[in-house]
């Protein structure tokens, strides 16, 4: 049993532990997925081939308390499902990757004494896996540094799991990735997305900057899907020598690989994601922590700007700093390749294989 948070960069590295598991053990493990209703989940995990059960639930932290009171209310109705869903699945063992879906499934898995696995994508834990990690005798984490918020002799330090797809992906030519987006061998590509869900500072950053962007580089520009009719109706109105070096797309699944493979350098949201898929790909990043999720997505951030893999831009600073930043590192092919060189020391290409051996062990 998998139980989810509502992110690509909780999502996508359990799919790769359930390939890895189905890998091993010949498609014999049998698996189910719980979330919640209106989270992206609901695409992804049927999309994956897999079966999806959601529960009540809803955040606490940061809300009215009038809100506060009602999600208390869908917690408990959570309890209650997730109770049900147990005794019914009987799973061997439990990941959980973060979101308050996984305070009611780690009540009822403890209530009816099934071993879980809390894995930590992000640096610092959300107050849900700090709940849930007090229950669980082994937590997983993507990196040493999750040490100051869990005992050390708990952490079991895996990588992130990248998925299969995009570590294919990694191995594929430079000129083939680039042919994937009819793109120009020789010319300076630059990746810019915003996660799952998009971001809309980070679209409108790069609109404002995107013909001197344009004028010495290419840009693959994957939006989100809220702002999609918007950065659609700008392309539009691109005269036709700039159009021939962007490359906009709402969302990208299966060419999400090649993107990052064609990308000299990625403009980003910090999410969990980028502590695993750019130090995959090797590649330099410029970061740009989330400022409703400041805590988090700037210790991540922090984590590879430390280590030379990244450089942090503020949210509010991002129109302004985007163009300069960009063309700094662009045109400097020697700090390029030390930050490339700096993102793949940290790639732990055996993280889903190490996590799917920790869910092995325990469910023994």
């Amino acid at each position: 049993m998998i139980c989810g948070g509502g992110t690509g960069g909780h999502i996508y590295p359990a799919l790769a532990v359930l390939a890895e598991l189905r890998r091993q053990n010949n498609a014999a493990d049998q698996f189910l997925w719980v979330g919640t209703r209106g989270e992206i989940e609901e695409k992804l995990i049927p999309a994956a081939g897999l079966p999806l059960q959601t529960i009540s639930g809803g955040g606490v932290a940061g809300l009215p308390l009038w809100r506060k009171l009602l999600n208390g209310f869908k917690l408990m109705q959570g309890f209650m499902q997730a109770n049900q869903i147990i005794s019914q699945f009987q799973p061997d063992a439990l990941l959980m990757t973060g979101g308050y879906v996984n305070i009611p499934v780690a009540l009822a898995a403890r209530l009816r004494r099934r071993p879980l696995i809390p894995y930590l994508p992000d640096i610092e834990p959300g107050r849900a896996l700090k709940f849930v990690g007090q229950m669980a005798a082994k937590i997983a984490c993507t990196a040493p540094d999750s040490s100051a918020y869990f005992p050390a002799e708990k952490l079991v330090v895996t990588g992130y799991p990248v998925r299969a797809e995009l570590r294919a992906a990694a191995e594929i030519s430079l000129e083939r990735a680039l042919l994937e987006f009819d793109l120009t061998p020789g010319r300076p590509t630059l990746f810019v997305f915003g996660g799952s869900r998009g971001a809309r500072s980070i679209n409108r950053a790069l609109w404002a900057n995107l013909p001197a962007l344009l004028a010495d580089s290419q840009v693959i520009h994957v939006s989100g899907e809220l702002d999609w009719p918007e950065v659609s109706a700008q392309a539009d109105s691109l005269t036709a020598e700039l159009c021939a070096f962007y490359r906009p797309y709402p969302y990208l699944h299966a060419e999400m690989g090649a993107a990052f493979r064609a990308a000299d350098l990625v403009v980003a949201r910090a999410g969990a994601s980028m502590l695993g898929e750019g130090p995959a790909f090797g590649l330099p990043a410029v970061l740009v922590p989330y400022p409703y999720a400041w805590r988090y997505q700037k210790v991540n951030a922090d984590y590879l700007v430390d280590r030379g893999a990244a450089v942090r831009v503020n949210d509010d600073q991002l129109t302004a700093e985007l163009l300069p930043t960009v063309h700094n590192l662009l045109h400097n092919s020697e700090r390029l390749a030390k930050m490339g060189a700096a993102a793949k020391a940290l790639d732990r290409p055996d993280a889903a294989r190490r996590l799917a051996e920790l869910l092995r062990e325990i469910s023994l």
